[in-house]
């Protein structure tokens, strides 16, 4: 599990931790912020505008617009280092 410093903020708080979890065998990686209560699995197969549009519906319904889009950036870029 890799741990990245997101240092997002979303209202008066500040988003630090995303905790990424790679499962090479089974091809997929699962994210979670737990100071929103959200998470979520990426397939690697899956592709970025999709990938993008489905974390910015999900995590709109957690936080700020303007901190979804910084947040989906993110961890688009970070899922594809892995």
């Amino acid at each position: 599990m890799k741990i990245r410093k997101a240092n997002v903020h979303n209202g008066k708080n500040l988003i630090t931790n995303v905790y990424i979890y790679e499962n090479k065998k089974l091809e997929f990686s699962m994210i979670a912020i737990p100071e929103v209560e959200w998470s979520t699995t990426v397939q690697y197969v899956e592709e970025r505008d999709v990938l993008k549009a489905r974390l910015l519906d999900s995590l709109s319904k957690r936080v700020e617009n303007e901190t979804a889009e910084e947040l989906a950036d993110k961890m688009i870029h970070w899922v594809g280092e892995m």
